[in-house]
């Protein structure tokens, strides 16, 4: 663990967050010219790829990126499990079950300028986290053992939901559930950023007002207890905070994993478990993560674009298998 988080925070992460958001949306199949920069509003192929298609593009990884790291680190400190993520906890598998039954009935509304699909997403969402406090309250026990196995168990039975659905429909809703499934970002458009933003900007703020309890969360309810922290609504707090921000990112990019695994271990190995520094380090290397991986999904193949899923799960897979071989040393 280094001597000073906050050196390596704003010495190396932040500038790599700064030059991922600049360099990015350069990059690509074809480079447009630096001339584009001031012609946001022209109507030419360069401008329309720059101003309409990346860099809304960027700016839509950087975000989900910093909500699904910030996901893992509010559900590893309050479930005390280091794989505890709102993947195993069942509220991204809710929020996929509920587009995944709207685009299965071809459900299509918008409702206050909000898609019929973030409804159905958040919707599942909640649903998912009802029935994971509905299942702990049932046995009697809401600790965090409990909602945890009943998060992987919820989870497990939305996956068996989502693919019979995927049996069940025709071969076009299929392919769209499919696609959709994989995770990708090609759906970008300054509309799916304003929609997502209002997520990630409440839910951020909320986890970092709370880093003091996350610390004291993350060591022992008792001792939390002790300190004047009511844990119980402090964690469903944190549960609802992190849910509405992954319910705001399935609805557009899909079911994104490992972000929310590999942000939050990486970063405590640079800067410690303080989470007064862990969730701005997080904040920094989840979505220049994401914005890097995405990057590469478009330019990887010429004929199509690889769904950013797969790449993090490329490298999520052996970096997480190096991580438990190097702690296991």
């Amino acid at each position: 663990m280094t001597k000073s988080p906050r050196k390596t925070i704003f010495g190396v992460l932040l500038p790599v967050a700064v030059l991922t958001l600049l360099i990015a949306p350069w990059v690509g199949i074809s480079s447009p010219d630096w001339s584009v920069i001031a012609r946001p509003g022209a109507e030419d192929l360069d401008a329309l790829v720059f101003w309409q298609i990346r860099v809304p593009r960027v700016l839509l990884a950087m975000l989900a990126g910093i909500g699904l790291s910030l996901g893992g680190v509010v559900f590893q400190a309050i479930f005390r499990n280091p794989l505890a993520t709102p993947f195993t906890l069942g509220v991204a598998g809710g929020a996929s079950l509920g587009v995944t039954l709207s685009l299965f009935l071809g459900i299509q509304f918008t409702f206050l300028g909000v898609s019929g699909l973030s409804l159905a997403a958040l919707l599942g969402a909640i649903v998912s986290i009802a029935l994971v406090y509905g299942v702990a309250k049932a046995t009697g026990n809401t600790s965090p053992q409990t909602m945890l196995l009943g998060g992987v168990a919820i989870s497990f039975f939305f996956s068996s939901l989502i693919l019979l659905f995927q049996y069940l429909g025709d071969l076009s809703n299929t392919f769209r559930i499919i696609h959709w499934l994989m995770g990708d970002l090609s759906r970008a458009s300054y509309d799916t950023v304003f929609q997502v933003l209002p997520f990630i900007f409440s839910g951020s703020l909320i986890i970092a007002y709370l880093h003091r309890e996350l610390n004291l969360l993350t060591i022992d309810d008792d001792l939390a207890a002790s300190y004047g922290l009511r844990v119980e609504p402090m964690r469903f707090t944190l549960f609802i905070a992190v849910s509405l921000m992954i319910a705001g990112i399935v609805t557009v990019c899909g079911p994104i994993g490992f972000v929310g695994i590999m942000a939050p271990h990486i970063c405590r190995l640079l800067i410690g478990t303080n989470h007064r520094h862990l969730i701005p380090a997080s904040i920094l290397f989840g979505g220049s993560f994401l914005t890097l991986c995405d990057t590469i999904a478009r330019t990887l193949a010429t004929s199509a674009e690889v769904p950013v899923g797969i790449i993090t799960a490329l490298l999520g897979g052996p970096f997480f298998l190096w991580l438990l071989f190097r702690s296991g040393r």
